[in-house]
């Protein structure tokens, strides 16, 4: 019964970890193309957006979203 519990728990741990993978890759997507095409005030946010997700891409890992949802 414990050991249910604890597998549950992993599973819902390696998820978030793959979701934050792949939020990772979003919003470097969304901060490189805002960054190019938006004006100088939400240049600042966007380099800010770029830098967040790059910290998450570093603690999620880069490519464990694209394997945890089999994205070739």
């Amino acid at each position: 019964m414990m050991f249910d519990f604890f597998d549950v728990v992993g599973e819902g741990v390696e998820f978030l970890i793959a979701l934050g993978s792949m939020m990772g890759f979003l919003g470097l997507i969304v901060g490189i193309l805002g960054w190019m095409f938006l004006g100088q005030f939400q240049r600042h946010k966007m380099i800010g957006v770029i830098v967040v997700s790059i910290i998450l891409l570093g603690v999620c890992g880069t490519f464990t979203g694209l394997k945890y949802f089999h994205i070739y």
